[in-house]
């Protein structure tokens, strides 16, 4: 990433085209995006299937709740729609959620802790090397997610996002992005994040993309996820 890349500035208008890369409006391009997302996003969740049985008892077990947790998140253009994740946390975890907001270390709406006590034993596990998010290759394959974009927020955190802080959604949200290979545990800033998602979308291409896919494996692999 260039950190001396410019910053975006703030506009009146919601999801506004202007600082948009230029290959966003090339047809040919965006459907090979969505092409790549559909086909890859497909083979992963056949080769990945018998994984995913595996993780679906571990949670089924690890502590009483459902295997899935319901993500109610925002996508592009501020539509709402429900993705899901393999539960790390405990059932009741939204409700203790409020008790620890005096601990939160992402300044604005977005929530973070990184010795969250929710999280499930089996969850920091599955949360180190990111495997609670495999079931959003489901939301990639649907259409709502893209394999990388800026990710999603939740509805109850946009209800709280400014104009400028919603352009992020201006594009189809994803499971990596520019943040998450960008020293995502060392952020703590919410408009640092807000300008990484933006500067995706000013310097999106397929190469990019590419770039950034390869980086998130290295950082999977690498267990770099709390």
């Amino acid at each position: 990433m260039n950190a001396a890349a410019p910053m975006l500035q703030p506009k009146d208008e919601a999801f506004s085209d202007r600082g948009r890369s230029s290959n966003w409006d090339k047809p040919w391009l965006v459907a090979f995006k969505r092409g790549f997302d559909l086909a890859a996003s497909f083979l992963l969740l056949v080769l990945l299937a018998p994984l995913f049985l595996v993780l679906a008892v571990a949670v089924k077990f690890s502590s009483p709740g459902p295997v899935f947790y319901r993500w109610r998140v925002v996508g592009e253009a501020g539509e709402p729609f429900i993705g899901y994740k393999f539960r790390s946390m405990y059932s009741n975890a939204d409700e203790l959620k409020q008790g620890l907001q005096s601990r939160n270390e992402m300044s604005g709406p977005v929530f973070k802790l990184t010795h969250d006590p929710r999280v499930t034993h089996l969850g920091r596990f599955l949360r180190k090397y990111s495997l609670d998010e495999l079931p959003q290759i489901y939301s990639v394959l649907k259409g709502d997610m893209s394999l990388v974009g800026p990710r999603p927020p939740l509805v109850t955190e946009y209800g709280q996002f400014t104009d400028y802080q919603k352009k992020k959604l201006a594009v189809k949200p994803g499971i990596t992005c520019l943040w998450q290979v960008s020293g995502r545990n060392d952020v703590s800033d919410f408009d640092e994040w807000i300008r990484l998602d933006l500067e995706y979308i000013q310097r999106w291409s397929l190469a990019l993309d590419f770039a950034i896919l390869a980086r998130t494996v290295a950082e999977v692999l690498s267990g770099s996820g709390k």
